[in-house]
């Protein structure tokens, strides 16, 4: 896999042509001239088949880095260093997570025309899980205790993490939608902020097509208002961990790729484990074969081992996990509007993912993930 023909991960578990360009080893090479101890000769090892950014492995003459890149109209210096404050509190606390290298001038986000790099050390373990999309679910059933362990341990660690909201709108895992009192109004607030999205729901009956959304919501809503704001992950799929080896018994050894996270609550961030983790959700035509209920049993228990959930919890899970994606689909849909000007994106993650996720709660498969959650009780 080369800089100029690697290929990232589409929305049907293929793989699609990168929208922007990927890493070139110049631009690297003068990145890292600005670290004192990598500077010398620098050889691009392997690229991220992630889609919303450029990041690939580098060789330095000080060791192996990994060099991440977004482009400035979705993280700003600013926003990344809200990010790199929360990665701190959690290495402080004892989290496993890879260190944010810091340049000559005293910065972890380092902007280069129109592009924001940074820079993390290795991190520690094995990469399992390395090229295995979001969303593709996890079946070993010990991995999914011990990334309900780390996830538990993450939150016990941020706790004591004090700040306010990201300034990033674009692909952050909010709740803003989630929490508010009315549906459709947290929507219409989102579309005053966000004009391409605001463009985009003008030309169809989105209120209509979303009814149904928006009645789980005001099912659900009352619930979360009053729970404790808690700086969350926000993407907690098996890929964006390390493990302690290849078996069946190994652990989560670190945690990567907080590019997500934001001020939500706990069990929002356990039920996007749970969503990211125990459905194929590209492969939705397998029926009950694309569901993985003891994987979700699995994260509950691991999670329950540190920071025990009583029934009340475990049932709010359960009604938050046909809501939780809804605030990232929109930021998403965002992000292809407003950035990538990839309108048949944004149909895909109106139709597919904000509207579609939802509504596969109704069928067979859906309600036995649901079942399986409420039965932990």
């Amino acid at each position: 896999m080369t800089a100029s023909n690697h290929r990232i991960h589409g929305w049907s578990g293929d793989e699609i042509a990168r929208r922007n360009p990927p890493l070139d080893a110049a631009d690297v090479q003068a990145l890292l001239a600005g670290f004192a101890p990598l500077r010398g000769p620098a050889r691009i090892l392997w690229h991220s088949p992630r889609p919303f950014s450029a990041a690939a492995r580098v060789r330095t003459p000080a060791g192996e880095v990994f060099v991440k890149r977004q482009h400035v109209r979705v993280r700003t210096p600013q926003a990344l260093a809200e990010e790199h404050a929360f990665i701190a509190h959690l290495r402080d606390g004892g989290l496993p997570v890879p260190q944010i290298l810091v340049n000559d001038h005293g910065d972890t986000a380092i902007q280069c025309g129109d592009w924001v790099y940074e820079v993390h050390a290795p991190a520690v373990g094995i990469d399992l899980y390395r090229d295995v999309p979001s969303w593709t679910p996890l079946l070993r059933l010990d991995h999914a205790r011990s990334a309900g362990r780390m996830l538990a341990r993450l939150h016990r660690t941020a706790a004591g993490f004090v700040a306010p909201t990201r300034s990033a709108s674009l692909l952050v895992a909010r709740d803003d939608v989630l929490r508010a009192p009315d549906f459709f109004d947290a929507i219409e607030a989102r579309c005053a902020r966000r004009p391409a999205l605001a463009g985009y729901l003008a030309k169809r009956d989105w209120r209509g097509e979303a009814s149904a959304l928006a009645a789980r919501h005001r099912r659900v809503q009352p619930q979360l208002a009053s729970l404790p704001r808690l700086w969350t992950h926000g993407d907690w799929h098996v890929s964006n961990l390390f493990w302690s080896s290849e078996g069946d018994d190994a652990a989560a050894a670190s945690v990567l790729d907080f590019g997500l996270c934001a001020p939500t609550f706990a069990l929002y961030d356990l039920a996007t484990a749970i969503e990211r983790n125990a459905v194929a959700w590209l492969q939705l035509e397998q029926g009950m074969r694309a569901v993985f209920p003891e994987t979700a049993q699995a994260l509950i228990a691991g999670y329950a081992e540190v920071l025990p959930l009583d029934a009340a919890q475990r049932a709010l899970l359960a009604e938050l996990l046909p809501l939780v994606h809804v605030d990232f689909a929109l930021s998403e849909m965002d992000y292809f509007l407003g950035v990538l000007g990839a309108e048949e994106q944004a149909d895909i993650g109106w139709r597919d993912f904000l509207l579609g996720h939802a509504a596969w709660f109704d069928t067979a498969a859906g309600r036995a993930l649901l079942d399986a959650i409420h039965a932990t009780a």
